[in-house]
């Protein structure tokens, strides 16, 4: 339980990185625009990500496995970007447009939007990538 908790805040914090660095990506905060609103939303976008990634993320590698091998796996990069693109899609249907990426719309995708989702995506990555330096050198996780 503990590991799930804070894998939840450190994919906020990736999430809080890539709204950032990425003009394209924007959380809009549930409930108002003061602070807890603000990390509240981070963290419940943070756990619909962690539980897109332990639930879907699996099934689609394994049957991408071909595509894996014949890229390099630099389909990851891709596919990545598309469950990044779902998480978006996850967290409208929660409340509102709250995740959303430019381009991306409910009528379907534009390619402009997968892009950025992949670029999310690698920002997050990295972030994630750092956080979980640092939470093990802290004896967190």
């Amino acid at each position: 339980m503990k590991r799930f908790l804070v894998g939840t805040v450190i994919n906020a914090l990736g999430l809080w990185a890539v709204t950032l660095l990425v003009p394209a990506i924007h959380l809009t905060p549930y409930g108002g625009s003061d602070i807890w609103s603000q990390i509240l939303s981070f963290l419940l976008v943070g756990l619909i990500f962690g539980l897109v990634n332990s639930l879907i993320a699996p099934v689609v590698k394994v049957l991408a496995l071909p595509l894996y091998i014949l890229t390099f796996g630099l389909i990851s990069l891709v596919i990545n970007g598309a469950l990044l693109l779902f998480v978006a899609w996850l967290s409208q249907l929660v409340g509102g447009n709250v995740f959303s990426i430019d381009g991306f719309t409910t009528e379907g995708l534009n390619v402009e939007s997968l892009g950025w989702a992949i670029l999310g995506a690698l920002i997050m990555s990295v972030a994630a990538f750092f956080a979980r330096a640092i939470f093990k050198a802290l004896r967190i996780l």
